[in-house]
């Protein structure tokens, strides 16, 4: 199992691929690519490797990070994953981009089907495991797989910091309770891929995280 970050768009969102490196079976996880040489990028990366994209999943659905799913859905042929709790989130994607960027969708954003309408989400042998952390937004998810030990947290939780929670369905509460109760009883030696910044580990964040001490 392999994983590569594309650090995109104005807000600096980390966009990842995971694959098995024998089946060449692969998912795209948050994808905010902006530009045409970031969804280029992307594209060279996935045929340079022979990479079968299986999925596009997200751990939340705010602007920044769904900005490329048009692109990922026609490209791939895909529907993306999200939790069925950010559906008012992901409905209000242009409307946050015109707030935010004064800019609109370059195409329509693509039908989401909900993590708890699919089997079991498997790349190869590997089992990626959906954790709902509300608190960032409502229908936020880390996304675990265990037998590598990575967690790609979205905007849950940061190396040394977590998600804002001042966007609207955000609360703090949820947020502290979500990481708290479901991230940092996970493996302390588990890699922490967040939506935005360096990767951390489970263990560095109990110890040093600010929020959480």
């Amino acid at each position: 199992m392999n994983y590569q970050v594309f650090c995109v768009n104005p807000v600096q969102e980390n966009c990842y691929i995971v694959w098995d490196e024998i089946t060449g079976e692969a998912a795209i996880i948050d994808c905010g690519a902006w530009t045409s040489s970031e969804k280029a990028a992307i594209s060279i990366f996935v045929s340079e490797n022979h990479l079968k994209i299986k999925y596009a999943l997200q751990t939340h659905t705010h602007f920044d990070h769904v900005i490329g799913l048009p692109f990922v859905s026609e490209t791939y042929s895909l529907s993306p994953y999200c939790h069925r709790d950010d559906a008012a989130t992901y409905a209000s994607v242009p409307e946050m981009l015109e707030q935010w960027f004064h800019i609109q969708p370059d195409s329509p954003l693509p039908q989401m089907t909900y993590y708890d309408q699919c089997s079991p989400l498997c790349i190869g042998t590997h089992q990626i495991h959906v954790i709902h952390t509300p608190g960032h937004s409502p229908g936020s998810v880390c996304l675990h797989i265990p037998s590598q030990k990575l967690l790609f947290s979205g905007d849950t939780l940061f190396n040394m910091g977590i998600g804002r929670t001042d966007l609207p369905g955000g609360s703090y509460r949820q947020e502290i309770e979500s990481i708290n109760d479901k991230i940092l009883t996970l493996d302390e030696s588990t890699i922490v891929l967040p939506g935005h910044g360096p990767k951390t580990t489970i263990a560095r964040e109990k110890l040093t995280n600010p929020y959480l001490i």
